[in-house]
């Protein structure tokens, strides 16, 4: 059965797996004590067309090549995983935030209303669609929000199809950016104040505000061109403000890769000019330990954090009350 969900009451998985349109990348991970210990990671190149994120058609393209670069990512692993969570991109699925004035008492009776309010919202029928929620708090104008993540049921079967070639069973499928917000409430001040993520890849762009540790906004737009990073930002920065009572942001974060060496640092520097704050860019390795000194350049690390933040997220999941 298909799970698409950021909460697991299982154990966390040996391993997180991200699958892009650019590459296949991994990361095994392990508890010491408190810590989170990053045993290995592999990143491995895909050739264009054979990853092709979207949400209404299939995205494993050519599943015998993209097997076989994870199978070379897994191989360079010290362990061989066998649970494993998949990070879809955030084009292959659809996040929005839903308002109801009153929620009903009864889990079923809000499973039905939630799945009534997205078949309005979702291209294809609900019924064929793979969908969870999760609370967001209280909305700005009353009534409470509901994360909702939905995704077509075959597109994600596509992803765990490609694990299970490697004996591999996918007990969690998410989106990308979701793994990267994990990661940044899991540091000292991420459940503290209003901040900003804007998490660039070179299909899209996604920004998301979290307040006091709630979402309370995500916006995902598919984009070629840089330029236009910083422009959401700042469209995302007057909505915050008119419609969000936003009162400033603790943080601007900045994660994610791009089509060249140098784009994710132009972003930044477009985002320092037109929001007039420091950025900090998300770096996996303050909030997770390392098994060996990888002195990871910023675009490794920008590999990892939504695998590493996965599976802190799992573990916090997982950990009894």
């Amino acid at each position: 059965m298909s799970t698409f969900s950021t909460l697991l009451a299982a154990a966390p998985a040996d391993a997180v797996i991200e699958i892009s349109p650019e590459a296949v990348s991994i990361a095994a991970l392990t508890a010491r004590g408190s810590e989170s210990l990053v045993q290995g990671y592999a990143v491995e190149a895909l050739p264009p067309g054979a990853v092709v994120a979207s949400l209404t058609a299939d995205n494993i393209l050519d599943k015998k090549v993209v097997a076989a670069r994870l199978r070379a990512a897994v191989e360079r692993l010290p362990v061989r995983p066998r649970r494993v969570a998949v990070l879809m991109p955030d084009t292959a699925g659809r996040v929005s935030l839903v308002r109801f004035e009153q929620v009903p008492s009864r889990a079923d009776d809000l499973e039905q209303l939630v799945r009534w309010q997205m078949k309005k919202a979702a291209p294809f029928p609900i019924e064929d669609a793979v969908l969870t929620y999760m609370p967001a708090g209280p909305a700005p104008d009353g009534g409470t929000e509901f994360l909702v993540l939905v995704a077509r049921r075959d597109v994600v079967r596509g992803y765990e199809g490609v694990c299970e070639a490697l004996d591999m069973h996918a007990g969690l499928v998410d989106l990308t950016t979701l793994g990267v917000v994990n990661l940044c409430l899991a540091t000292d001040h991420g459940r503290e104040g209003d901040w900003l993520l804007v998490h660039v890849r070179p299909e899209y762009t996604s920004v998301a505000i979290v307040r006091r540790g709630a979402m309370i906004f995500f916006r995902n737009l598919s984009v070629e061109d840089i330029d236009v990073q910083g422009d959401v930002a700042h469209q995302t920065t007057m909505y915050y403000q008119d419609r969000l009572g936003g009162t400033g942001f603790t943080r601007v974060m900045l994660s994610g890769v791009g089509r060249t060496a140098d784009a994710v640092d132009d972003v930044r520097q477009r985002l320092e000019s037109r929001l007039g704050v420091a950025v900090q860019r998300v770096d996996a390795s303050r909030t997770a330990t390392f098994t060996d000194r990888i002195g990871a350049a910023p675009e490794l690390l920008a590999w990892l954090a939504p695998l590493v933040g996965t599976w802190i997220r799992m573990r916090t999941e997982a950990a009894p009350a």
